[in-house]
Protein backbone atom coordinates (compact mmCIF):
# COMPACT_ATOMS: atom_id res chain seq x y z
CA UNK A 1 0.00 0.00 0.00
CA UNK A 2 1.33 3.10 -0.82
CA UNK A 3 1.14 6.45 1.30
CA UNK A 4 -2.32 7.72 1.26
CA UNK A 5 -2.49 11.83 0.98
CA UNK A 6 -5.51 14.17 2.02
CA UNK A 7 -6.45 17.14 2.98
CA UNK A 8 -8.84 18.78 5.83
CA UNK A 9 -9.90 22.29 6.55
CA UNK A 10 -11.79 23.77 9.29
CA UNK A 11 -12.04 27.51 9.67
CA UNK A 12 -8.62 29.16 8.59
CA UNK A 13 -6.53 25.85 9.68
CA UNK A 14 -5.15 23.46 7.02
CA UNK A 15 -4.41 19.66 7.69
CA UNK A 16 -2.73 17.62 5.05
CA UNK A 17 -2.63 13.95 6.39
CA UNK A 18 -0.58 11.13 5.69
CA UNK A 19 -1.50 8.03 6.22
CA UNK A 20 0.58 4.86 5.87
CA UNK A 21 0.75 0.97 7.20
CA UNK A 22 2.11 0.97 10.82
CA UNK A 23 1.23 0.41 14.14
CA UNK A 24 -0.77 3.15 14.90
CA UNK A 25 1.82 6.16 15.33
CA UNK A 26 0.41 9.75 14.76
CA UNK A 27 2.80 12.60 15.03
CA UNK A 28 1.52 15.99 14.06
CA UNK A 29 3.82 18.51 13.12
CA UNK A 30 6.67 15.93 13.85
CA UNK A 31 5.14 15.80 17.95
CA UNK A 32 3.74 13.09 19.37
CA UNK A 33 -0.25 13.37 19.19
CA UNK A 34 -0.80 13.77 23.01
CA UNK A 35 2.03 16.23 23.15
CA UNK A 36 0.56 18.49 19.85
CA UNK A 37 -3.24 18.17 21.38
CA UNK A 38 -2.90 18.59 25.26
CA UNK A 39 -6.81 17.65 26.26
CA UNK A 40 -8.26 14.83 26.00
CA UNK A 41 -11.31 16.04 23.88
CA UNK A 42 -9.20 16.97 20.99
CA UNK A 43 -7.30 13.94 21.00
CA UNK A 44 -10.71 12.35 20.96
CA UNK A 45 -11.38 14.45 17.87
CA UNK A 46 -8.32 13.18 15.80
CA UNK A 47 -8.68 9.77 16.64
CA UNK A 48 -12.26 9.75 16.26
CA UNK A 49 -12.43 9.08 11.82
CA UNK A 50 -9.80 5.72 13.34
CA UNK A 51 -11.55 4.26 16.07
CA UNK A 52 -15.09 4.25 14.33
CA UNK A 53 -13.59 2.19 11.73
CA UNK A 54 -11.85 0.26 13.63
CA UNK A 55 -8.21 1.14 12.33
CA UNK A 56 -6.29 2.74 15.37
CA UNK A 57 -3.17 0.31 15.48
CA UNK A 58 -3.23 -0.28 11.75
CA UNK A 59 -2.04 2.94 10.18
CA UNK A 60 1.00 5.64 10.69
CA UNK A 61 -0.17 9.24 10.23
CA UNK A 62 1.43 11.83 9.95
CA UNK A 63 -0.14 15.12 10.03
CA UNK A 64 0.77 19.09 8.67
CA UNK A 65 -1.45 21.47 10.09
CA UNK A 66 -1.03 25.22 9.94
CA UNK A 67 -3.22 27.98 10.53
CA UNK A 68 -6.41 28.54 12.34
CA UNK A 69 -6.54 27.73 16.48
CA UNK A 70 -5.76 24.47 18.88
CA UNK A 71 -9.33 22.94 17.86
CA UNK A 72 -9.69 24.37 14.33
CA UNK A 73 -6.71 22.09 13.56
CA UNK A 74 -7.90 19.25 15.64
CA UNK A 75 -11.62 19.30 13.59
CA UNK A 76 -9.02 19.85 9.87
CA UNK A 77 -7.20 16.68 11.04
CA UNK A 78 -10.53 14.62 12.25
CA UNK A 79 -12.19 15.40 8.58
CA UNK A 80 -8.59 14.70 6.68
CA UNK A 81 -8.42 11.26 8.50
CA UNK A 82 -12.51 10.66 7.67
CA UNK A 83 -11.64 11.61 4.13
CA UNK A 84 -8.93 8.75 3.39
CA UNK A 85 -10.91 6.34 5.81
CA UNK A 86 -13.13 6.18 2.91
CA UNK A 87 -10.69 6.08 0.11
CA UNK A 88 -9.09 3.24 1.54
CA UNK A 89 -12.81 1.50 1.55
CA UNK A 90 -15.63 2.66 0.27
CA UNK A 91 -17.56 0.83 3.21
CA UNK A 92 -16.06 3.25 5.84
CA UNK A 93 -18.46 6.22 4.25
CA UNK A 94 -21.58 4.31 5.04
CA UNK A 95 -20.15 4.33 8.87
CA UNK A 96 -18.76 7.79 9.53
CA UNK A 97 -21.08 9.80 6.96
CA UNK A 98 -24.29 9.80 9.82
CA UNK A 99 -21.76 10.88 12.12
CA UNK A 100 -20.85 14.23 10.28
CA UNK A 101 -16.92 13.44 10.13
CA UNK A 102 -17.49 13.77 6.10
CA UNK A 103 -18.94 17.26 6.45
CA UNK A 104 -16.86 20.63 5.50
CA UNK A 105 -18.22 22.83 8.32
CA UNK A 106 -18.14 26.41 5.77
CA UNK A 107 -18.40 28.59 9.01
CA UNK A 108 -15.17 30.91 9.08
CA UNK A 109 -14.82 34.42 10.87
CA UNK A 110 -16.44 37.38 9.04
CA UNK A 111 -14.54 40.49 7.97
CA UNK A 112 -14.56 43.88 9.48
CA UNK A 113 -16.18 46.27 8.08
CA UNK A 114 -14.88 49.75 7.42
CA UNK A 115 -17.01 52.49 9.80
CA UNK A 116 -17.57 49.51 12.12
CA UNK A 117 -16.26 48.53 15.22
CA UNK A 118 -16.01 44.95 14.40
CA UNK A 119 -18.21 42.83 11.37
CA UNK A 120 -21.22 43.93 13.01
CA UNK A 121 -20.81 45.74 16.15
CA UNK A 122 -20.89 49.86 15.14
CA UNK A 123 -19.26 52.64 17.24
CA UNK A 124 -21.65 53.75 19.89
CA UNK A 125 -24.25 56.44 18.15
CA UNK A 126 -24.79 60.04 19.97
CA UNK A 127 -28.25 62.11 19.01
CA UNK A 128 -26.58 65.01 21.01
Amino acid sequence: MEVIHKIGRRKSAVARVYLSKGKGKITVNNKDLNTYFPTAILQYKVNQPLSMTNNEKSFDVSVNVIGGGITGQAEAVRLALARAMCELDDDNRNILKPEGLLTRDPRMVERKKFGQKKARKKFQFSKR
